[in-house]
């Protein structure tokens, strides 16, 4: 893997440095920058690439879901991992129609932080544990927050509970052990998600159960 250039976005300063300290010792990882405001995030994007922004949600005047927003609109390239103290589904959902594409909470450890920023840098989505069970709750049982799947949705139950499990990491093998049918037949339902959804991969399907509401 090539190095990943990480801009970490945070208003408090002792928790970037922190931040810093772990991941400037990762050999594959280059720290360009740790700022804490609009200012300071966009001066670093202007000046040099960055692969990975690791964005707080809360930065005082700065909004962290509106600067994701603003960034993937003008650097989509830039691979956004959502950083709060808030495990509230409302905010995972918002960050990700903003266009992040992993999320995961500031109590997390130094392996969990690490595997997150690898997993997002090759472009598929992490979500903390908490986070997963919360954003994904709905998956398994779409008519349950509006009394019917929302219109306009093409997936079957099935491919629903074969989303779910793509999202939260399962390997086709343990999808078809999960769901006791065969791996050919998870495979077949993968590309069918993928066809059905013009998605490119996993992160494209869950930004696209978000948008059509099917986690609640």
């Amino acid at each position: 893997m090539q190095q990943i250039n990480i801009l970490i976005a945070d208003d408090h300063k002792m928790f970037r440095e922190g931040l810093v300290e772990l991941l400037g010792k990762e050999a594959k990882m280059h720290i360009v920058g740790d700022v804490g405001d609009r200012e300071g995030i966009m001066g670093i994007l202007k000046a040099q690439p960055v692969d990975v922004l690791l964005m707080d949600i809360d930065m005082g005047e700065t909004n962290g879901i509106q600067m994701t927003a603003e960034i993937k609109r003008d650097y989509p390239k830039i691979r956004v991992l959502a950083l709060s103290m808030h495990g509230d589904k409302n905010y995972i959902v918002k960050m990700m129609e903003a266009g992040a594409i992993g999320y995961i909470l500031k109590n997390a450890g130094k392996e969990e932080m690490i595997n997150a920023i690898h997993t997002v840098a090759n472009g598929n989505t992490y979500f903390s544990s908490q986070v997963s069970s919360k954003l994904l709750e709905h998956l398994t049982n779409p008519t349950a927050a509006h009394g019917k799947k929302p219109e306009g949705t093409p997936l079957t139950d099935r491919e629903i509970e074969v989303l779910k499990l793509i999202a939260e990491e399962y390997s086709n093998p343990e999808i078809a052990e999960k769901l006791f049918i065969s791996i050919r037949t998870v495979d077949t339902h993968r590309r069918n998600l993928l066809d059905k959804l013009g998605a490119k991969n996993t992160a494209g399907l869950v930004k696209y159960a978000i948008q059509k509401g099917l986690l609640g």
